[in-house]
């Protein structure tokens, strides 16, 4: 970065407190130690049910709780009684079976101590740790399953050693399976995995003693062993098609309650204000985008008006390289939600991160489209605020491909300052709220009212990504890129590649420039501008159908826009 004497501008106390999430570089690596951050959920989710994913992680805290104080419970009175009946240890019994009795008891005891303790730290876990929730499921049934797996062993050894009769199992180890079944939310698959895995442990243990042991041995006939497999087999059946029946009728409630005439097919990403899916709806089999905020999200009413008022502001829109919203809603629940168009296509950040720099020509295309829709909003009092490659969406719409769509209006803000007081809020809540590699100098510096020349600013600092693909100025501090946008000169982008028309870099050093006064005053003015340049005719909608439908592009399962 650029060293410069200027005096450095002095930030408000709201930007000395940003909180780090609002400072995220969008094209940096995930921070795979945030058990938030998950990349895969980012993608298409394959599948046709809906990723509840807020609701199972809430869900799953409560039944794990639940589970782990009915095994507590019930493992504690056994061992209460073993203590006051089984207590008393006939000197008649061989040594090595009241050796293994005293190990049994201590087992039994760190048994229940270690449920105890895991049921009193799932009722101060975050619902959100995920990870650390299906340690503790593992630690609450793995215990489990290794008392109940030395238990038999000692029942089936003592019974066929002292009085050559075979043990009944079967029953501790459907108790450990319908507990899992009934409690814990899970998909039939990895039902399939953990119940299959925890029925295997007594199978496998009934026909190793068969083999090695030969009292057991002796004990054991074929029908007993037998019968008691097939127990243990049919009651793990029933319990993973209880388990998929539980969850699918979870799913019908999600859907039916929740979200009314639209049906959730696939998770599409998920943002600071919600989740968004690809949906249907159920009269018009349309597919749409809905876009949802969950209640415990909406308990927050800050968090609420914000989301009504991106819903408000995109609904304003009606250009072609906008979003278009069709319903807005809420649920009994209080779930609120609103179905926009679904996009295929890629955003620009991916499309530079996968497939390099963007030809001059292209960029200009997609550029342009852009303005236009920038044009509409300023025209109706709205600035977007968040200008992003992430929030450039190149869509196929109608049979043409690279249709620049304009998304999220979330931040969006009038350009004439509103004399409602919880409005007012809402606008200093949210001004210096934006991405910091695209922010423009009055953003950062928060000491001027940000208005449409600010777009400008975000949009040269695209243009400049979409060129070079990095932004105007990289830091591994957010603040140092916030104080580079307000004080640092530019980077010429010729000097980072040099086939760059000087024309265009012109274009983009303008909107770049410090000052507003000293930008392009209108969208319009600079959409003229990027019409001028040498290369704008280069690209068009033959140029964007043959690249799309080039061997390796993704033409033929585009990614939908994660709104």
């Amino acid at each position: 970065m650029n060293s410069s004497s200027a005096t450095p501008p002095k930030f408000s106390p709201l930007e000395a407190t940003l909180d780090a999430s609002l400072l995220h570089d969008p094209h940096a690596p995930a921070d795979v130690s945030d058990p938030s951050v998950d990349p895969k959920r980012m993608a298409m989710v394959r599948g046709s049910t809906p990723q509840l994913s807020g609701e199972t992680h809430g869900l799953l805290r409560s039944r794990l709780r639940a589970a782990a104080l009915a095994i507590f419970v019930g493992s504690g009175l056994f061992l209460l009684a073993g203590l006051f009946t089984g207590g008393q240890v006939s000197p008649k019994l061989d040594p090595s079976i009241v050796q293994s009795l005293s190990f049994l008891f201590w087992v039994h005891v760190a048994h229940v101590t270690l449920v105890g303790a895991s049921s009193v730290v799932l009722m101060y876990m975050c619902p959100q740790c995920m990870v650390k929730m299906r340690t503790i499921e593992g630690i609450v049934f793995g215990s489990t399953a290794i008392y109940f797996l030395l238990a038999s062993h000692a029942e089936l050894v003592w019974l066929a050693t002292l009085h050559g009769a075979p043990a009944r199992i079967s029953g501790m180890w459907l108790f450990l399976i319908f507990t899992y079944a009934i409690f814990i939310p899970n998909t039939w698959f990895r039902a399939v995995q953990v119940i299959g895995g925890i029925a295997a442990l007594p199978i496998g243990l009934i026909v190793w003693l068969d083999l090695t042991h030969q009292h057991v041995y002796n004990a054991m006939t074929m029908k007993f062993m037998g019968f008691e497999v097939l127990t243990i087999l049919t009651g793990a059946g029933i319990a993973v098609f209880g388990t998929h029946v539980i969850n699918a009728l979870r799913t019908k409630a999600f859907e039916a309650q929740q979200l009314g005439q639209y049906k959730l097919r696939q998770l599409i990403g998920r943002g600071g204000m919600g989740e968004v899916y690809l949906a249907e709806h159920q009269l018009l089999k349309r597919d749409c985008a809905v876009k949802l905020i969950r209640p415990e999200q909406a308990g927050d009413p800050k968090a609420l008006a914000r989301f009504e008022r991106e819903v408000r502001a995109t609904a304003k829109l009606s250009h072609w390289n906008s979003v278009e919203v069709y319903d807005y809603g809420r649920t009994e629940d209080g779930t609120f939600y609103y179905a926009m168009e679904y996009l295929p296509g890629m955003s620009v950040a991916d499309l530079v991160d996968k497939y390099g720099p963007m030809p001059p020509s292209r960029a200009i295309y997609l550029l342009r489209q852009t303005c236009d829709a920038l044009a509409e909003a300023h025209a109706l009092g709205l600035i977007h605020r968040d200008i992003k490659p992430a929030n450039i969406f190149s869509a196929q719409r109608g049979g043409v491909y690279d249709v620049a769509k304009l998304l999220d209006f979330g931040l969006a803000k009038p350009l004439v300052r509103s004399t409602n007081a919880d409005e007012s809020q809402l606008t200093q809540e949210g001004a210096i709220t934006g991405s910091p590699l695209y922010m423009s100098p009055e953003q950062a510096v928060g000491e001027t009212e940000p208005d449409s020349r600010s777009d400008i600013y975000a949009l040269g600092a695209v243009a400049y990504f979409m060129l070079t693909g990095r932004p105007p100025f990289v830091d591994d501090k957010p603040l140092k890129i916030l104080f580079a946008h307000a004080r640092d000169p530019v980077t010429p982008p010729s000097e980072l590649r040099a086939d760059v028309p000087a024309d265009l870099e012109a274009v983009i050093l303008r909107c770049l420039e410090k000052r507003p006064g000293d930008r392009y005053q209108s969208v319009s003015a600079l959409e003229e501008a990027l019409g001028e340049c040498e290369s704008a005719d280069g690209w068009n909608r033959l140029d964007a159908n043959a690249w799309w439908r080039q061997p390796g592009r993704p033409s033929s399962t585009l990614t939908p826009a994660a709104v």
